[in-house]
């Protein structure tokens, strides 16, 4: 029986962790995935153990077999994964149990936020799959993620160079949240986009600690669910990382989640002795079904769009069509303006921006990837990809962080056979125009038959009717005093009949006359009436919003009216200036101030605010009145969870643009900017990953910190020599691998012994406060603000800038 149909009959249950039995046999920081060379047979054993006691899925030991880490050790990425495969299947060959390839995250964050670029992860990733399809594995497991862009790469990867079932895990906080602020529904959106077919949690968390997050997993997941956990969490015990569940006891938890999950398993700390255990303990436990929930929704990578309850806000200015002022900042490549567009239409309503950069010579399709990624650096709101440009099409749908909207398909032979296929390859959900080659039908009859042969066609290829979102067409009422009526009716028998959700472009209705404004709104509540999804719209036009809050005020959508209260109640709100105030408000909002420029992340526009203050304005007056205030709030926003990581981080690279536009200016006039003092970084002895420690050099050094950065794999004599050489007070020492957590106890013993004044905070996807607190850390750094925050309260007895 193949793995599909077994996953909709039974259970499933994967083995327990690799590193975990391989860690006796690894000096510290040694990669396990190296074992499957220098000593097989001890892998092969412990595949052979997992499969004695009763597992179906045996993970080959690849998980961190990618040529970033294998870089310096002397074996190729497909020798590693070739005999990885060869000795889990050697291993299943007399069992009946499936290999899955296992595929881990590179240890690096992705641009913009980090260093790693998109193609070039889609790249590493690719190079582990052909080699472990080639080799004859029968799953790839993408597990232990927590970027979202990072699970697109690896899916993308998975897609392209094998076709084998595909299941992804990932890893959130205590909150449900990944690194880059994603929550469940969002990590699930797109997971199920592009194509997997079971996915899940493991790793972070014991079953205990899971079980708050999984009741959310299961709302929104339409595939079947895993759940993989750690034995427990970790602690230190006779100078070993260990879990504190027991088998009995690790059963004992997995039992109460295991009726929710088609696939059960364990992660660090797990041994074939917990996998025996639990597959006792739930084998009499059926499992739930199933459940389709037939949801339209798109997400970016921080949040997810849902249609059918409250009407959808798509913000149409980012588009150059009648707009000279766009046209020029297009031309020009000027994109700190076309990022404040998005900006203002988000915080006026917006919940998804059109992105059309169409313009006669223009490079549409690097232009438009361009805007696409610059955006998401800026905004967590999901984008429509606007083009007619297939070429353009794939490649921004392809960067796009999350499952996007692509704004079009017709019912056009060339759009069906050009567009639909970039629609299913990319997990788009896609708007359909009533249109073909005969043009737009004068009946809604005709724009009917049109839109279910785009359905049908989207089918043929795959494509759920949940991911076709129609637009009826809106025509003007100045050339025809049907046109609207036609609209309307073909948006209710779409919704109501036909059971899709409907769009439309609503000022469309108006053209060529006047006081449009009235005819708009007016026309926009009537459609929603009729049952429309959402409307492309100036969410800047007060009079367009003001009808929305109305009408699902009216309609009972707005639960005791709190939305229309809010926004009626205050002659201050912003939304409320009258519609022949909304030219002058645009313009204003073009200029911002250099704290809202650092806070938005406009990194050109917050140099050019700041070099034009420092005109007349001492520099270091600018640095503490503007400039850490700006980071301050940057800082609260996320501690808040108003933010997240990367809005952090792009709003720290704008204040970098700021400093280095004062340094310039106080270089010339003779000024020194005094640091605020000196810190070293390291990432420990045997870890080679460094994403968390690169997030808070930035922020240090956007606060004006000294960093003194290490690197990764530091041995412990060099963080010593470093601190005494540079009368170092302050240390961040950052580990990632259970293996490892030993050079980070030894450097901060090492520290404590000859460094005694130098205070030591710690920090890092494997410690908790008690583990840190344990192993001698003066400080567990929770997160990057944190230890930006520690820093300030030991180095910066008066907080405050100073000029020599």
């Amino acid at each position: 029986m193949d793995f599909l149909r077994r996953l909709e009959n039974e259970r499933l249950v994967f083995d327990g962790a690799m590193g975990t039995m391989l860690q006796d046999e690894l000096a510290p920081g040694e990669l396990p995935e190296l074992l499957n060379l220098k000593n097989p047979n001890k892998v092969l054993n412990i595949h052979n153990a997992y499969l004695r006691a009763g597992c179906h899925i045996l993970k080959t030991n690849t998980f961190g077999a990618n040529r970033l880490a294998l870089s310096d050790s002397g074996f190729s990425v497909n020798q590693v994964v070739i005999e990885a495969v060869a000795l889990a299947k050697k291993a299943a060959g007399g069992a009946d149990a499936f290999v899955a390839l296992d595929i881990g995250p590179t240890g690096r964050l992705l641009a913009p936020f980090g260093d790693l670029d998109f193609e070039e992860a889609v790249d590493i990733f690719s190079e582990m799959i052909r080699a472990g399809a080639q080799a004859g594995a029968g799953l790839v497991l993408i597990e232990t993620m927590n970027d979202t862009y990072e699970i697109k790469a690896a899916m993308l990867a998975a897609k392209e160079n094998c076709n084998l079932p595909l299941l992804v895990t990932f890893t959130p906080d205590s909150s449900g949240r990944l690194l880059n602020g994603a929550d469940i529904q969002t990590a699930v959106c797109l997971i199920e986009s592009l194509g997997a077919c079971a996915l899940g949690f493991n790793c972070g968390f014991g079953p205990e600690q899971l079980k708050s997050l999984l009741p959310e997993l299961i709302r929104h997941s339409s595939i079947p669910i895993i759940v993989s956990p750690n034995a427990g969490m970790p602690e230190r015990i006779n100078g070993k990382t260990q879990y504190h569940l027991p088998p009995e006891g690790f059963a004992s938890e997995m039992a109460e989640l295991a009726g929710e999950a088609q696939i059960i398993g364990g992660c660090c700390g797990t041994s074939p002795e917990h996998i025996a255990a639990v597959v006792r303990a739930c084998k009499n436990i059926a499992h739930s079904p199933v459940t389709q929930k037939n949801v339209t929704a798109v997400c970016s990578y921080g949040e997810t769009v849902v249609f059918g309850g409250k009407t959808v806000i798509i913000g149409e200015r980012l588009n150059p069509t009648g707009k000279p002022r766009m046209k020029k900042a297009l031309y020009d490549g000027d994109m700190d303006f076309l990022y404040r567009e998005g900006l203002e239409q988000v915080e006026h309503g917006a919940q998804i921006l059109d992105v059309n950069v169409g313009l006669p010579d223009i490079d549409e399709e690097h232009l438009l990837a361009r805007l696409v990624c610059g955006l998401q650096s800026v905004t967590r709101a999901a984008l429509q990809i606007d083009t007619a440009n297939a070429a353009a099409a794939k490649r921004a749908l392809r960067l796009y962080n999350g499952k996007p909207l692509l704004n079009s398909v017709s019912g056009k032979k060339e759009s069906l056979e050009t567009i639909l296929p970039l629609v299913k390859k990319y997990g788009a959900a896609v708007i359909a125009l009533c249109l073909d080659d005969d043009g737009i039908p004068e009946t809604i009859e005709g724009r009917i038959q049109i839109a279910e042969k785009i359905i049908a066609a989207a089918a043929a290829r795959g494509i759920h009717k949940k991911n076709i979102i129609v637009d009826a067409l809106t025509m003007t009422i100045s050339t025809g005093g049907g046109n609207a009526r036609i609209t309307l009716d073909t948006v209710e028998y779409l919704r109501r009949k036909l059971g899709v959700h409907t769009v439309l472009g609503v000022s469309n209705v108006s053209f060529g006359l006047p006081g449009r404004e009235n005819i708009n709104a007016a026309f926009f509540s009537l459609a929603m009436r009729a049952g429309l999804s959402a409307g492309i719209v100036n969410p800047m036009n007060s009079a367009i919003m003001d009808a929305v809050y109305v009408y699902q005020a009216l309609s009972g959508a707005d639960e005791n009216c709190a939305g229309y209260i809010a926004r009626f109640s205050s002659q201050d709100q912003a939304f409320s200036a009258a519609p022949a105030a909304l030219p002058a408000a645009k313009n204003a909002a073009q200029e911002v101030s250099l704290q809202d420029a650092i806070v938005r992340g406009l990194k050109e526009q917050a140099a050019k605010t700041a070099n034009a203050m420092s005109a007349d304005t001492p520099a270091m007056e600018i640095i503490n009145a503007h400039l850490i205030p700006a980071l301050d709030k940057a800082g609260k926003d996320f501690e808040s969870q108003k933010t997240f990581l990367p809005q952090l981080l792009m709003s720290a690279e704008a204040a970098k643009a700021a400093f280095e536009a004062l340094a310039l200016r106080m270089s010339k006039q003779g000024g020194v900017q005094k640091k605020r003092g000196k810190i070293v970084l390291a990432t420990v002895k045997g870890d080679v990953h460094d994403i968390g420690k690169n997030i808070v050099k930035i922020l240090l050094e956007n606060y004006n910190f000294q960093v003194i950065d290490l690197g990764k794999n530091v041995e412990p004599s060099l963080v010593l020599e470093t601190v005494l050489k540079e009368n170092i007070t302050l240390a961040g020492l950052s580990a990632l691998m259970t293996t490892t957590v030993v050079y980070m106890e030894e450097t901060i013993k090492l520290l404590k012994e000859k460094a005694p004044n130098c205070r030591i905070m710690a920090g890092g996807a494997v410690l908790t406060e008690s583990y840190a607190n344990k192993i001698g850390a003066d400080y567990y750094s929770k997160d990057a603000i944190s230890a930006v925050r520690y820093a300030e309260e030991t180095l910066l007895p008066a907080a405050k800038f100073e000029e020599k």
